[in-house]
């Protein structure tokens, strides 16, 4: 069994800052990519950042240079801290990680909701 809980999720004023960490317990190994999407209402999920294995790290355009996606290995833990955060954002953020060497296994997290607004 393996579990991916998120933390850090809130209400933030625009141009704000927080900090969501997902951290994974189980029988994980040969971790292939850590990521994180969000999906508003009426919108399509969108992949917001990853982090593979060997540690690169891939962006959408709509918050490059504000999100920063970094990872803990001793901890099992994915971290997204955003900046300058826009009403834009608001979204619920999940957290996905693949891991496995023959066969791929995947798990989600349930979610944390951030919204920003003043």
């Amino acid at each position: 069994q393996v579990q991916l809980v998120e933390s850090g999720g809130g209400l933030v004023q625009p141009g704000g800052s927080l900090r969501l960490s997902c951290a994974a317990s189980g029988s994980i190994f040969n971790i292939r990519d850590m990521r994180w999407y969000r999906q508003a209402p009426g919108k399509q999920r969108e992949l917001v950042a990853a982090i593979a294995g060997a540690g690169s790290t891939n962006y959408a355009e709509s918050v490059k240079g504000r999100f920063t996606v970094s990872r803990d290995n001793a901890k099992n833990t994915v971290y997204l801290q955003m900046s300058s955060l826009k009403p834009e954002d608001t979204a619920v953020y999940l957290c996905n990680v693949r891991w496995g060497s023959f066969l791929t296994y995947g798990a989600w997290g349930q979610g944390t909701q951030v919204t920003v607004s003043s």
